[in-house]
């Protein structure tokens, strides 16, 4: 029995949305799939919708970033301050979003995100990258890290100084790339001088079922929480294998690279009733152990991604807040 078990317990208040929630369909269709998610994403947006700052006091804009074989969209969300404040710079926040690496698209998170951008005064890079099984692995994950570099590039486009802070943060598989980038900016020469100063990871996916190494597989038994909404095991069965990563390879499962030192610090947020659960307490104690700076914080009973439509909940104001101290802990 793992030593988690008691943070699967589901709060009533939780219990009672989550039970009006349609189940996935299973992902025999990705067109379905996708369906099924745009519509919760437009749940989320007529949630936060009443909750957005006053236009004025940001500006969007969309851009085209060319990546290998294509462009991506990319979204800035910079803070307006006013007459006096035009030059101005923020720290940079760039953002991936979830969805198992096939579904989802910056829609999800992005009145969320201009929320963040506006009260902690920071500019937020939003990226769409491409989504397996027509782009297979690394190409999301390339897309990213070709828009990190473009970012880097073109600080004023989103009046970003890297001296303020420089973190790379996602949800979900966006966190997983998140993880993954991290190792990859701390080993690439081009980033000398602007290296990360956070890595922002909400409830991230950190290493393949199959590959579970021997020596943890008692502490990674939240896999098996079968009843779990959102998530189900034949998501996290399936999702992978459209996506094409071989189970091994640590630029897909994470958590099998053992070379942490000297990793930005992270920030991790982790759901009790999530079968992501233990392997993202595992590779935050790994981090850890390495040296990596670490800030954890948990909530026991809540389902994985659910603090995205929980947010007029105290569990999911208390996620937001709890994500707002982790960028400022990751800041300085």
């Amino acid at each position: 029995m793992s030593q988690y078990t008691s943070l699967a317990d589901m709060d009533p208040e939780v219990a009672a949305v989550v039970a009006q929630l349609p189940p996935p369909p299973p992902i025999v269709d990705i067109n379905e799939a996708r369906i099924h998610a745009n519509g919760s994403i437009d749940i989320v947006k007529q949630i936060l919708e009443p909750q957005l700052p006053d236009a004025s006091t940001y500006r969007i804009q969309d851009h085209q970033v060319p990546v290998e074989g294509g462009e991506i969209l990319v979204r800035s969300i910079v803070p307006v301050l006013g007459t006096g404040h035009e030059t101005d710079t923020f720290p940079l926040l760039f953002w991936m979003h979830g969805g198992g690496w096939c579904v989802g698209n910056i829609e999800l998170d992005d009145y969320y995100l201009r929320r963040i951008a506006v009260e902690m005064k920071i500019s937020v890079l939003n990226v769409e990258y491409r989504l397996a099984p027509e782009y297979t692995f690394p190409t999301g994950l390339n897309d990213c890290y070709t828009s990190l570099k473009w970012a880097v590039d073109n600080l004023p486009l989103f009046q970003a100084s890297l001296d303020k802070g420089f973190i790379i943060g996602g949800c979900s598989s966006g966190a997983n790339f998140s993880a993954v980038l991290a190792f990859r900016v701390r080993d690439d020469p081009y980033f000398e001088g602007r290296r990360l100063r956070g890595q922002l990871l909400q409830v991230p996916a950190t290493v393949h079922p199959d590959a579970y190494p021997d020596e943890y597989k008692s502490e990674l038994l939240s896999i098996g929480l079968k009843n779990a909404p959102i998530i189900s095991p034949e998501m996290l069965s399936t999702l992978p294998k459209l996506l094409g990563a071989p189970p091994t390879d640590p630029e897909f499962s994470v958590l099998l690279n053992t070379n942490r030192k000297g990793l930005a610090p992270a920030y991790f947020q982790i759901a009790g009733f999530d079968p992501l659960r233990d392997e993202g307490l595992l590779y935050e104690k790994l981090l850890r152990e390495a040296g990596v700076k670490t800030k954890l914080d948990v909530y026991p009973g809540l389902p994985h991604g659910a603090h995205v439509l929980l947010r007029h909940l105290p569990v999911g104001q208390k996620f937001e807040n709890d994500t707002k101290d982790g960028i400022r802990w990751l800041l300085n």
